[in-house]
Parts: structure tokens; C-alpha cells; sequence
């Protein structure tokens, strides 16, 4: 497909450093077939990523993975992205950075980190973690960022285990030194998919936990900011995935492929191209992937005729897919959608696993050794290849 007359420019692009990590979340963003550390674009690629990116005039850099902390060349990225004049933003779970490399991540121009924290005890958040002794090294990991004077956000995901810990969970925040929390529900690709059963919440814990948020938004003003994520699976409409698919945002992964989200590759039929082949202006404005379905053309009933198209966008093509086992469909999500009834019949469905066993996404081999080592340094040779 061809791109649209008018193309606006990207706000913010998320950066894939690597898939490594040392934890194994069970509802992991990053997809089943994970990049190999082999296939990781080198530090002077990702610094000419990132000068393309500002060019293009991006203004945000999230810098993720995995776990970014992974790549030694951490703090020259930073640099790199800030000399080009990005804001960057670190998401890490606070694994493998002591308080020497955080500060030179700082000083290399590092301007906010989003820590992803799994509980509010040891136990539970550790074992949803997949890694021992890891909500400590957090905790830890959040003082060091405060006292460096960085501003800290906590990423919490959501699901039926932790949900009834709302207060908990934002006090927990708040006592870290955090100025913003996220509550954002599991999203159901990948991994997520494969523990939906598990991570779902029922209906009425839902409902319960948005009269929760708004009496904590009440009682905690000027104390943190709480943003919230609804699960898509108990609304009447989709949300605007991505703000528009090709509208606002861009992913790299680590082996350099340009995404237009961050489970775009689970759609079969996609043309991904890379930046070691086009610039990232180029991929932005003619790639395939972007262009098949940026804007209205693409859309089907009832999307087409729909007044809410330039508001949801259709919602999300991944989840289309998972749920229709087609891309193009409207966002089953939405109570116009002809397969509404399978959103509502999962959403209704009774809990019968509520035991939470769960399939966590591979730790990559690395052990559970102290937290002021760096990460990189704590894999032998062959884990550090690992897919």
C-alpha cells in the first residue's frame, strides 16, 4: 500500500535494546521467539537510530527490553540519545544497575526511569517475578534513583493476582519515592496469551477496582499521579490502540525490525523492513507494515461507516487477530463488532485456575546473584547467546 497524502511526524519511539532479562514475567510484552543477543544491533547503529529518530522529529526515546540493563553499552545509548536531543526514558526492572553505573547513566543525560515493580511483598512479587530476592533489589533500585534526583514512575501490571492491592500497590509507590504510577491491565499477545486463564480477573473484581482508583485519586492528589489502563475485555468500546496504527509512535526491536506496535509481528502477511536496510524516515512514511492499515482505507464494517473510527481508530489489529483470526476486523472488543459475544463470553467466563500457575517467558539462563553486579557480567558465554 501506498502512505497517505499527509503522514504527521511520530511523538515517541520505543527502543528494544535486547529480549535478555533476568525475570520471567508471565504476561511479557516481548514475543515467543526471541531475538538472540548475536542478532542485537551494535552501539554506533543505535546511536545513528536515534539521531534519525530526533530528525524525523521524534521526541521521546523509551528505552527498554527486555532488560536494557543487559547491553554494557547502556550508557553510551543514553549519550547518544541525548546528544541527539531526545528525552529518554529508561524501563527497566531495576536488575543489574548499582548505584555507580545509574549516576553515569544520569550524568550521560538519562532524564526519568519507569521501574516495573510485581507485588508489594517479597514472596508473591518475587514469584511472579521468577527471581528470588528481586522486589528487595527493587526497592533498593528506587532509592538510588531518587537520591540521584531522577523522577521515578512504577509500572505495575495488573491481573486477577495482585488487583484486590490497588491501595497497596500505590502506597507501595508513594513510600519508593515515585512521582507517577501505572496501573496498567495484562494485555492478552504472547506470553499474556498464553496465562490468560490465569491472569484474567472476573467482572465484578473489575468494576471494584474502578471504584477503588477513584476514591485513591482522591485521597492521594499532589502525593503521585495515577494513570490506569482498562481491560479491554469488560469495555463497550476499544481503545485507541497506538492512537492510530502509524499515527503517533514507532518500535524497534532488537535486531532492528520497525514495528508499528509492539506485537505487530504477530500478524502474518506484514513486510517489516530494518533499519540496517532504509532510514528510519523512509520505513516511517513507505513502509508496507506501517501503511496497511494507517488511516481509514483498510477498514471494514462496521469500522468503515462507523462515527467512532476516528476516535478508536477500530482498535487494535493484534487483537482482532487473536480473537477473529483476522487483522482487518473491527476490535471484537466493541459492542458493534459482530464477534462481541466472544469478548463477552471470555469476560464471563468462570475462574477456575485459582491456584495462578502460570508459564513464565525464559530468565536467559541468568542467575540470581547480587544486584550491584552488572548483568551482562552475570551470564556465562553461552547465555549470553541464548535465544
Amino acid at each position: 500500500m501506498t502512505a497517505p497524502a499527509q503522514v504527521s511526524a511520530p511523538l515517541a519511539m520505543l527502543a528494544e535494546l535486547t529480549h535478555r532479562c533476568p525475570l520471567a514475567c508471565p504476561y511479557c510484552s516481548n514475543p515467543l521467539q526471541l531475538d538472540r543477543r548475536s542478532d542485537e544491533l551494535d552501539t554506533a547503529t543505535w546511536v545513528r537510530v536515534f539521531q534519525e529518530a530526533a530528525a524525523l522529529g521524534i521526541l521521546q526515546i523509551h528505552l527498554s527490553g527486555g532488560e536494557p540493563a543487559a547491553r554494557r553499552d547502556l550508557v553510551e545509548l543514553v549519550a547518544g540519545a541525548a546528544r541527539a536531543g531526545l528525552y529518554t526514558n529508561l524501563i527497566t526492572s531495576g536488575i543489574g544497575l548499582d548505584q555507580a553505573r545509574l549516576a553515569a547513566l544520569a550524568e550521560a543525560g538519562l532524564d526519568h526511569v519507569q521501574l516495573s515493580v510485581q507485588g508489594i511483598d517479597e514472596p508473591s512479587a518475587d514469584a511472579v517475578a521468577g527471581l528470588a530476592g528481586s522486589h528487595r533489589r527493587k526497592r533498593a533500585f528506587a532509592a538510588m534513583t531518587t537520591a540521584l534526583g531522577l523522577p521515578l514512575t512504577v509500572n505495575v501490571v495488573l491481573h486477577r493476582g495482585n488487583l484486590a492491592a490497588l491501595e497497596a500497590l500505590v502506597e507501595e509507590a508513594i513510600t519508593l519515592g515515585a512521582r507517577r504510577i501505572e496501573l496498567a491491565h495484562a494485555q492478552y499477545y504472547g506470553w499474556g496469551l498464553i496465562n490468560r486463564d490465569a491472569l484474567m480477573p472476573d467482572r465484578a473484581s473489575v468494576i471494584a477496582a474502578r471504584t477503588t482508583l477513584d476514591r485513591l485519586r482522591a485521597a492521594t492528589q499532589g502525593r503521585i499521579v495515577i494513570d490506569y489502563v482498562p481491560p479491554d475485555h469488560f469495555a463497550l468500546y476499544p481503545k485507541p490502540c497506538v492512537n492510530g496504527w502509524g499515527q503517533q509512535s514507532l518500535n524497534v526491536t532488537p535486531r532492528g525490525r520497525v514495528l508499528p506496535c509492539h506485537a505487530a509481528e504477530t500478524i502474518p502477511g506484514l513486510e517489516f523492513w530494518t533499519v540496517a536496510e532504509h532510514s528510519l524516515d523512509v520505513i516511517w512514511r513507505n513502509s508496507p507494515a506501517f501503511n496497511a492499515y494507517r488511516g481509514e482505507d483498510w477498514m471494514v464494517e462496521p469500522c468503515r461507516s462507523c462515527a467512532r473510527k476516528a476516535i478508536d481508530f477500530g482498535g487494535c489489529r493484534c487483537q482482532a487477530l487473536a480473537l477473529t483470526g483476522d487483522a482487518r476486523n473491527t476490535d471484537p472488543v466493541c459492542t458493534l463488532s459482530p464477534h462481541h459475544l466472544r469478548v463477552e463470553a471470555l469476560a464471563d467466563t468462570p475462574l477456575t485456575n485459582t491456584t495462578l500457575v502460570m508459564r513464565g517467558r525464559s530468565a536467559q539462563g541468568v542467575e540470581a546473584l547480587p544486584h550491584d553486579e552488572p548483568l551482562a557480567d552475570r551470564m556465562s558465554p553461552a547465555c549470553r547467546d541464548r535465544p
